[in-house]
């Protein structure tokens, strides 16, 4: 059983599980968070949105990540987990004013959603003034 707790779980934006898939280099602190799923310390939730982003982005070459290798850490590591794309996250994203792209509303919606923070290297998320992000 998981000893996440919400002051330990966050929402992971499509750059964060990207570059955690390819192995690249993050901040010291998201590398932690992503470790501590190991340890069952934190939890990281996907928005669904994430999905269709890695796909658009492995279709087009832009990244090496694929949905197969999406599908394998969320199948070999449980406190990764989806969440799903809701009426109740698009609303909390309509309420997001300051972030003028969709698919990052949408992704901060989950976050706003869920009261926990966001991780992310974006900085038009991370001045945001309706979540809190880490990076």
């Amino acid at each position: 059983m998981s000893n996440a707790t919400p002051e330990n779980s966050y929402v992971a934006d499509t750059m964060a599980v990207v570059l955690h898939l390819e192995g690249r280099r993050t901040s010291p602190q998201i590398k932690s968070i992503f470790d501590g799923t190991l340890r069952a310390e934190t939890a990281i939730y996907v928005p669904a949105i994430v999905f269709a982003e890695i796909l658009y982005l492995s279709e087009r070459q832009r990244i090496t990540a694929s949905l197969a290798d999406l599908q394998r850490l969320l199948h070999t590591n449980p406190l990764i987990e989806e969440f799903p794309l809701s009426f109740a996250v698009v609303s909390a994203a309509a309420e997001i004013t300051d972030i003028p792209e969709l698919h990052d509303r949408l992704i901060a919606g989950a976050a706003r959603l869920m009261k926990i923070p966001l991780l992310t290297n974006d900085p038009q998320i991370q001045a945001s003034g309706f979540i809190q992000t880490i990076w």
